[in-house]
């Protein structure tokens, strides 16, 4: 098992950016695929980006692509998320997930792919 702690969120004007960090405790945390997901309000959640078990693959969402960035220090049991150039209709809860699984399964993108969640940390973009 794997507890999952974010921080980072806050309140930024339009075409600011925040860094949101993910810290893992329990279980070795080099085994897990991990992965950001958002939920703006009467939304469901949604995949954002999703980082291979050594950091060296990843993957985004179309609408964050070119200005979101995932990340993973595994010496710090720590996966973070870059946002650069936010827009209002990024507002939402970011969550931070984890499976064993692969990273290459198709799965990556879905909610039902991770059994672990962290509390979420609300991002708020104002225009």
């Amino acid at each position: 098992q794997v507890q999952l702690v974010e921080s980072g969120g806050g309140l930024v004007q339009a075409g600011g950016s925040l860094r949101l960090s993910c810290a893992a405790s329990g279980r070795t945390f080099n085994i897990y695929t991990m992965g950001w997901f958002r939920q703006a309000p009467g939304k469901e959640r949604e995949f954002v980006a999703a980082t291979s078990r050594s950091g060296g693959s990843t993957y985004y969402a179309d609408s964050v692509k070119g200005r979101f960035t995932i990340s993973r220090d595994n010496a710090k049991n720590t996966v973070y998320l870059q946002m650069n150039s936010l827009q209002p209709e990024d507002t939402a809860v970011y969550y931070c997930a984890a499976r064993v699984s692969s990273f290459s399964s198709v799965s990556r993108d879905r909610v039902s792919g991770y059994p672990y969640w962290g509390q979420g940390t609300q991002v708020t973009v104002s225009s």
